[in-house]
């Protein structure tokens, strides 16, 4: 089943949140997938931050996006005083109306300087929808669905960069992606990802045999 990326503005700047991050550091070929888009490629400070973080945990994500900014493949980028109001609106209120810091910044960054944000949590997604319907949103899985991505890595190399992102990422998959990333990897990969929906995982395992 064909997934049509919706990143179809080469001039577009992507600004990614801590998850997109994770999610192409799991994948093991996140230098190629960034160097195959056109898209200049950002994370904020905030992200950052996020993500060094998880360095008390034995994480290595910070690293790898240290050698990413080293390498020329992302720019980290920090909020100014115009866009600091609606990060601030993101943050504060009820629990269902808020986001954390890193998506927030994302989101906020993303708004002031008319980027696309990257988002792969459905509560982020909807939240957009509802208050910014004219800011451009897309999720890890539009950027492995770019053509170019998969022309750089082949089909077999771009189905093992997604399942690598489900499996050791537990990326997060929006409901119109879920059978274009089935069909990718397959049943018996497909089955031994917790992070695709409940239902997408039994029928997945059906299939297989």
């Amino acid at each position: 089943m064909e997934c049509l990326s919706c990143l179809n503005d080469p001039a577009a700047l992507l600004v990614a949140d801590a998850s997109v991050a994770i999610n192409l550091n799991a994948t093991g070929f996140a230098e190629p997938i960034l160097e195959a888009l056109p898209n200049r490629f950002a994370v904020v400070e905030d992200v950052a931050f996020e993500l060094e973080d998880g360095r008390q945990r034995g994480r290595t994500d910070a690293d790898a996006l240290e050698a990413l900014v080293a390498a020329g493949r992302v720019d980290v980028v920090r909020l100014k005083n115009s866009a600091i109001e609606q990060f601030t609106a993101l943050v504060m209120g009820s629990a269902a109306e808020t986001l954390d810091d890193g998506e927030a910044a994302t989101i906020a960054y993303a708004l002031e300087h008319g980027a696309t944000a990257l988002v792969d949590e459905r509560k982020a997604n909807r939240i957009c929808a509802e208050r910014f319907p004219s800011l451009l949103t897309a999720s890890t899985v539009d950027v492995f669905a770019h053509d170019t991505v998969e022309s750089a890595l082949g089909r077999k190399g771009l189905a093992d960069a997604v399942f690598n992102a489900l499996y050791y990422g537990r990326m997060r998959v929006l409901a119109r992606h879920v059978d274009w990333v089935v069909n990718l990897i397959g049943p018996e990969r497909a089955a031994r990802c917790a992070s695709l929906p409940g239902s997408a995982r039994p029928a997945a395992s059906s299939r297989v045999g």
